[in-house]
């Protein structure tokens, strides 16, 4: 037994005065990798390559029917019954159908007057409106300060309700189902939701409210969000290029083909019948917005997403928000999957077509595969596959394919085509989150439920710079206080020395050169790590 345990056993294993930790390592890297190492990380390559191609031939075929839409697609008031709703001499108001504002704020110091002005600066018949404050503030002055706001624009014979709730539940679902169940809203056709930053033009409803009317089969109509603060940081424009292609794309497409999307939450008006057919509001995820959207899709309703109808609202500023938020809109979608993909297939009331469309890839690819396989295959199968040569990755893998999804993503922003390579390290870095999130949602782990309101700034950092204009030098420079603690993100940090360290060794080692996109990688992994991302607000 001693010899054969003397055999299995190297020597430099064995202790004495040349024992070498570096050396152990080493061995013990050796021993473990051709049995090992290198079968999982070619599965994964086989597998991060599967996901790619998924994701291109989704990415091809979304770009061949958009330009198909485009070119040849009728529009929206010639593909649908279209008349503008007048008012009639005789009947007054009358023919036009009575609208619910519903508009839910969560402690909207910044925004709050925003979204009520204009709310009640729509062009629509006052006795045929009624808008819904629906506030669960837990700041007290907050509160106030709302319900004074709505009480000023009462005086001014706006049919407005305040309107709060005991406790948060259901978060957004909970409010918007409370407000539903006010006795003064039974008599309401069509509700239109508004976060508090959202700010639709005077004409918003008559140019929707149209196509409702005069199509019974129409559930809902969406409008396209435009942003206010798009310009304010590097980080606003990296989200106006992400939500830009979800808009002029995704949801021109699912509009146009099979009438049906995922409503955004916001800026769109419902059908209050669709709503209380699809099951009403739930709270079983954090995105109940796509959630009744499947519902009542899967019902038979009619979507429709009209892109010149545009609403301006405001993008997270600041990392942290942006961070809160991605993780919502990655964990809810893979959650709601989890919870309504056998519903969805067992459902006979649409075609087997729009089934696999909604399964395959409204959710499988775009909520889950493209988050999955922007991480895991370029940030971490790739650089994996420097330390572990015996494996490769074709060229059409790692570069081609890539490539061309980046291409094709950068159509909805031509503006900014000239950062589509920070956005690509950009988007790879958040895509650690995503991914995260995703799994989380898949697996119903401890945050899937979490909520947490995106910050608003509104004016705060436009207000923040006149002041500091007008405002005489001081004598002496007093340094903003920051909390540089809470600016740390370790998961960035330790991926952009994992990264680091790969880039390093394919310097030195490596033959295709990927140290450079790994450096430049590194890069962003660190910015964003320390906090350097978005509008940085001083501490109080």
């Amino acid at each position: 037994m001693a010899e054969s345990t003397k055999v299995l056993i190297p020597e430099t294993f064995q202790g004495g005065s040349s024992f070498d930790i570096a050396g152990q390592i080493g061995l013990i890297w050796e021993l473990i990798k051709a049995p090992l190492i290198v079968p999982l990380l070619r599965v994964g390559v086989y597998v991060s390559l599967a996901m790619a191609l998924m994701l291109f031939v989704e990415r091809v075929y979304m770009g061949v029917v958009i330009v198909l839409v485009k070119m040849f697609w009728k529009k929206p008031d010639k593909r649908y019954n279209y008349e503008p709703i007048q008012e009639d001499l005789e009947l007054g108001s009358s023919n036009f159908p009575v609208v619910l504002v519903q508009i839910p704020m969560f402690n909207e110091r910044e925004v709050y007057k925003i979204s009520i002005g204009a709310a009640c600066g729509l062009s629509w018949p006052s006795d045929r409106l009624v808008i819904q404050v629906l506030d669960d503030s837990t700041d007290p002055t907050i509160k106030k300060m709302v319900e004074a706001e709505c009480q000023r624009w009462a005086s001014k014979g706006i049919n407005i309700v305040y309107q709060i709730r005991e406790s948060r539940g259901g978060y957004k679902a909970g409010a918007l189902k409370e407000g539903l169940k006010r006795s003064y809203v039974k008599h309401c056709e069509y509700v239109t939701i508004m976060d508090a930053d959202f700010r639709p033009e005077p004409d918003y409803l008559r140019r929707a409210i149209p196509f409702l009317v005069h199509n019974p089969e129409i559930a809902l109509v969406q409008a396209r969000w435009r942003f206010v603060n798009s310009d304010e940081c590097l980080l606003t424009r990296m989200q106006e290029m992400s939500l830009d292609y979800h808009f002029t794309v995704e949801q021109e497409v699912g509009s146009a083909t099979h009438a049906f999307f995922g409503f955004n939450g916001t800026a769109g008006v419902w059908r209050i019948a669709a709503i209380n057919e699809a099951g009403g509001w739930k709270d079983r995820t954090t995105v109940e917005d796509m959630d009744l959207a499947v519902r009542a899709g899967l019902r038979g309703w009619k979507f429709l997403y009209l892109g010149d109808l545009q609403v301006k609202s405001e993008l997270p500023s600041t990392f942290n928000a942006f961070r809160f938020q991605q993780h919502r809109w990655s964990c809810g979608p893979a959650n709601l999957f989890r919870k309504m993909v056998w519903e969805i297939a067992m459902n006979k009331k649409v075609t087997l077509w729009k089934k696999f469309y909604v399964i395959y890839s409204f959710f499988f690819v775009r909520k889950i595969i493209a988050h999955m396989v922007t991480f895991f295959f370029y940030c971490v199968v790739l650089p994996l596959t420097i330390l572990v040569p015996e494996v490769h990755v074709p060229i059409w893998g790692a570069v081609y394919i890539p490539s061309i999804i980046t291409i094709l993503n950068s159509v909805g922003t031509p503006r900014s085509v000239h950062l589509l390579f920070y956005w690509i390290l950009f988007e790879n870095v958040m895509s650690l989150h995503r991914t995260k999130a995703t799994l989380i949602g898949l697996f119903e782990a401890g945050r899937a439920n979490e909520w947490v309101v995106t910050e608003k700034l509104g004016d705060t950092v436009k207000k923040a710079a006149d002041a500091a204009k007008n405002k005489p030098a001081p004598k002496f420079f007093k340094k903003p206080k920051f909390k540089f603690g809470n600016r740390l993100h370790m998961l960035e940090l330790g991926f952009g020395l994992f990264l680091f360290f790969c880039g390093c060794y394919d310097y030195v080692h490596g033959k295709n050169n990927y140290f450079v996109y790994l450096f430049l990688q590194t890069i962003t992994f660190l910015i964003c790590g320390f906090g350097y991302v978005g509008t940085i607000i001083p501490s109080s």
